[in-house]
């Protein structure tokens, strides 16, 4: 500020011309009045008035309980702040997971404050748009009049991977209500051909236990076990175990991988041996017939592929008992040599568990193309759909999205427009 006289000894007796003064307090009162002319948003901290038992604002809870998604089964910790999950953590408790979570379900917690879901039941209009249903009371008569002037064509459920038991007594009940009508599981990312290899193995329509941690050779026929395969979360802690070296016992598992593509758990081998999609086949049962003589080796062009099945086959034999075989390939013909790989090298048993299967994925190609042909030829009166989107998953949606169309009644229990 530009005061006359003003030196660095005295500032009380600095001398300011009148003029600036005027000058500097008109600024100042302008400064004032245009910061008080602009509206701050008034934010009110409403206080309990009825405040819930055993709640203290401000202080978190934690809850134990369970990510369920498109057949994952993830345990879990819900952090909970006046009433609202706030974050999720994997349960500690969890005698297979140890407390590891996937990415999806850290971030499940954000589909409870999605924008766009839907608050009230919509139903589609004759011009194509869809209107609200103000209760939901309505919608369930108008859903109940609908399926009860079907005059007896089937009312077929369609889901994700159900693994409840109370989920499915429910359904269960419902369809018996209604002579001829099925429950169909529908998996976007289908094991529908390693249900039916082991069912046509003799271990019935399952998936069994995999112990990674009790292998001492591990060999993965592009399955990413670590990443996206069936439950990668539980395989990653068991695998972890294996590749720790013990100072008293220092050795480690011994993890190949053949894929044909890069991999998460590729990246994480200790060989890695890559080759065409088209020789999943072959590679599986050129390492079958390395392990058991009666079986036809078929032909491989690359030599360092062949070197490689060759090496893997001879240290499958000399830790027999101790090793395992898995493989990604959704067809039945692939998994059923797998099976028998496993059990030539005594996997069954030891690091295989058939009397602890998991329900993780349960659908059958089949039953979904046997739908969609019956959506087609008029056999469907009511398609009620859950936790699936098959107009979008499917590996042919046009044609289920045709067939939909065929449908008297179709009901889709999703929390948002999708497809």
């Amino acid at each position: 500020m530009p005061f006359e006289g003003f030196d660095d000894k005295r500032l009380i007796d600095a001398k300011a011309p009148r003029r600036d003064f005027l000058k500097y307090l008109g600024f100042s009162t302008a400064a004032a009045t245009l910061a008080a002319s602009c509206k701050i948003p008034v934010r009110k901290a409403i206080p309990y008035a009825n405040k819930p038992e055993n709640l203290i604002p401000g202080v978190a809870k934690y809850y134990a309980t369970t990510y369920v998604q498109d057949g994952d089964v993830i345990p879990v910790v819900a952090k909970v702040r006046d009433g609202r999950p706030i974050k999720i953590e994997g349960n500690e408790l969890c005698s297979f997971t140890g407390g590891g979570t996937s990415a999806r379900s850290q971030a499940s917690v954000l589909d409870l404050y999605d924008m766009f879901r839907l608050k009230f039941p919509q139903q589609k209009a004759k011009d194509g748009s869809f209107q609200e249903v103000p209760t939901f009371e309505q919608f369930d008569k108008l859903v109940g009049d609908a399926i009860a002037g079907l005059n007896g064509t089937s009312v077929v459920l369609l889901t994700e991977t159900i693994v409840s038991p109370t989920s499915k007594q429910i359904i269960s009940e419902f369809l018996a209500k209604y002579p001829g009508s099925k429950h169909v599981q529908y998996d976007a990312v289908s094991y529908s051909g390693m249900l039916l290899a082991n069912e046509a193995s003799g271990f019935g329509r399952k998936l069994p236990s995999y112990k990674f941690d009790a292998a001492k050779v591990i060999v993965s026929l592009g399955a990413d076990f670590l990443g996206t395969w069936l439950s990668p979360v539980e395989f990653a802690r068991a695998y972890s175990k294996g590749r720790k070296i013990d100072e008293k016992n220092p050795q480690m598992s011994k993890h190949y991988q053949f894929e044909s593509f890069l991999s998460m758990t590729g990246s994480c081998a200790d060989e890695r041996f890559t080759h065409r999609p088209s020789e999943t086949a072959s590679v599986a049962l050129a390492l079958l017939a390395a392990l058991d003589g009666t079986v036809t080796a078929p032909a491989i062009a690359d030599a360092k592929l062949k070197q490689g099945i060759a090496k893997v086959a001879a240290d499958l034999k000399a830790n027999s008992g101790a090793t395992l075989v898995v493989s990604r390939s959704n067809d039945m013909n692939v998994q059923v040599i797998v099976n028998a790989i496993n059990n030539a090298i005594g996997a069954n048993g030891k690091t295989i568990d058939w009397s602890v299967p998991v329900n993780y994925r349960q659908g059958i190609d089949k039953d979904m193309e046997d739908l969609i042909a019956q959506m087609e030829g008029g056999q469907v009166g009511a398609l009620l759909i859950h936790n699936a989107n098959p107009a979008y998953s499917y590996y042919n949606a046009d044609k289920f999205k045709s067939a939909l169309k065929k449908v008297r009644l179709s009901v889709s229990f999703s929390s948002k427009m999708d497809e």
